[in-house]
């Protein structure tokens, strides 16, 4: 069994036995016939994944690492907000008619600013303090910017990523105020390793500790069936991952840098409602 299928099925056991119910009140999301989507949650869900030993990726539904991977940079390669420079369906739902996602994600990373080393944005301070500064203890990005909220489609889930060096180890926490467990989580966790393991490759350091905190780790009502039938199943071992070790500059990545040998998972047969 691989970790991550461990951490997931713990979170859903938990989140379906001790979780607290939100149907007693008005919800934002809605379901594709306009019903409230409702949800069951656990507050402050805090994971933790040693790269060093396997990568987290579960295997009791089947994950799609490059088309996280292309997600993953879509918003820290290319800043896009502009879906039509993304190879997946993933933000259609949440796109304007122009096809863009307003100022979310990747418009927030490529915000440049003025520093005494001259002007970066976020990406590029986070690549430029690994190599130059890496006892700093400020190596972040955010997402969540106050100004520019009202603008967006759809508020940063995934937030904040905050880099620590230690040693030759690159360790990385990133921050969620919301979790879909079904649709995101081990999306989300697959990427944000990847993306570790990619900064530590440029960087000439090795991937470490990975910590995902998550403020609201919640499950639908219309997703419970499928969950409970996923945490029943059997899972496999972790596969074994690799980066391209060619790749010496973070945009040179591409979904084709990652590689998984031996990736064995489940196939879910059940269309999975998307709440919006």
């Amino acid at each position: 069994m691989s970790y991550a299928d461990q951490v997931f099925i713990q979170n859903c056991k938990d989140i379906l036995s001790r979780g607290v119910w939100d149907t007693d009140r008005p919800v934002r999301p809605r379901w594709e016939d306009g019903s409230p989507a409702h949800t069951v949650k656990l507050f402050g869900v805090v994971n933790r994944y040693n790269l060093k030993e396997e990568f987290p990726i579960i295997t009791v539904r089947k994950q799609f690492l490059k088309s996280a991977v292309d997600e993953l940079l879509w918003i820290w390669q290319k800043k896009s907000n502009d879906i039509h420079q993304l190879n997946s369906h993933v933000w259609d739902a949440w796109a304007d008619e122009n096809g863009t996602i307003g100022k979310a994600y990747g418009y927030q990373l490529g915000v440049k600013h003025r520093y005494p080393e001259g002007e970066m944005d976020q990406v590029d301070r986070v690549l430029f303090d690994l190599k130059h500064n890496p006892t700093s203890r400020r190596i972040m990005t955010n997402l969540y910017n106050h100004h520019d909220l009202s603008e967006m489609a759809l508020y940063p889930c995934a937030y904040s990523m905050t880099f620590n060096v230690s040693g030759n180890t690159l360790n990385a926490i990133l921050n969620q105020r919301s979790q879909d467990m079904l649709t995101a989580n081990g999306w989300n966790v697959m990427q944000y390793a990847a993306l570790t393991h990619m900064l530590a490759q440029v960087s000439g350091l090795e991937a470490g500790e990975f910590v995902h905190v998550i403020a609201d780790a919640h499950i639908y009502d219309r997703h419970i069936p499928v969950v409970e039938e996923l945490i029943a199943r059997t899972p496999f071992d972790a596969p074994k991952f690799s980066l391209d070790t060619s790749v010496t500059d973070f945009y040179a990545f591409t979904p084709a840098s990652v590689k998984l040998e031996g990736y064995q998972a489940h196939t879910l047969d059940a269309k999975i409602p998307v709440a919006v």
